[in-house]
């Protein structure tokens, strides 16, 4: 875990969090800023570079002060995510956001017929985002419209799968090591791999464990910040 400094907080710090099962980034970022601004009486910016939804969890980076300048920069870096995928059912979200709309045979899917499917999104490809997504379509965000019922067309948008590998084959569950390019939807990569093996497939779980050299095994919770935190003496200006 990165050692934090009160006094830098203002001049910028680039924090990294795990964030919980449920919540959203600006969740997350909301929490922070409360937790900072108790411990220095002070107004702090915070911004966090990158979202993930709600119902996954792991690595998001938080910049503060005048480390929010650096936000783009760590969007454009690659992402590593843990995902855990169901075969032989269908959401209209592509995950657990909303129910299960159908189900498909999945019987026939072998390791090595699923091997040989995953070969096939290693690299660039285009990917069209869930409907569910905060993808902007006539300046609104498409899950807007879809939780509304109404089907929009999203433009299919290029992405690199650098590295595609398989960790447990159980089916109907597969659990995937997934790196790739900023922009990846994943609930859509387990959508385009159920159709292609004939079948279907939902995002059960996901958990993103690196961003560029971020790694979830040096992040906060916010537990272990707080804790940090208060075990910090601060001398204020007089």
């Amino acid at each position: 875990m990165f050692p934090v400094k009160k006094n830098d907080f203002q001049e910028g710090q680039v924090l990294i969090f795990s964030k919980p099962y449920h919540w959203t980034s600006f969740d997350l970022v909301r929490k922070i800023k409360i937790i900072l601004q108790k411990q220095l009486n002070q107004k702090i910016k915070i911004g966090h570079a990158g979202t993930l939804d709600p119902l996954a969890t792991g690595l998001i980076i938080l910049c503060t002060g005048k480390a929010t300048k650096q936000i783009s920069g760590f969007q454009d870096l690659n992402k590593e995510y843990i995902a855990t995928i169901e075969l032989g059912k269908t959401t209209p979200s592509f995950d657990l956001e909303t129910e299960f709309d159908n189900k498909h045979e999945f019987k026939h899917i072998t390791k090595n017929l699923f091997e040989s499917i995953l070969k096939t999104f290693i690299g660039e490809i285009y990917q069209i985002p869930p409907a569910y997504s905060a993808k902007k379509h006539k300046g609104k965000r498409a899950y807007e419209f879809a939780r509304r019922g109404i089907e929009i067309e999203l433009k299919p948008a290029l992405i690199n799968i650098y590295e595609l590998e398989l960790l447990e084959f159980n089916l109907p569950i597969v659990i995937l090591r997934i790196l790739c390019s900023k922009g990846t939807y994943i609930r859509a990569l387990a959508r385009d791999i159920g159709k292609a093996l004939d079948s279907g497939a939902y995002l059960k779980a996901l958990e993103r464990t690196r961003i560029g050299n971020y790694c979830i095994n040096d992040a906060f919770t916010i537990d272990s910040f707080e804790k940090d935190l208060s075990n910090i003496t601060i001398h204020y200006p007089e």
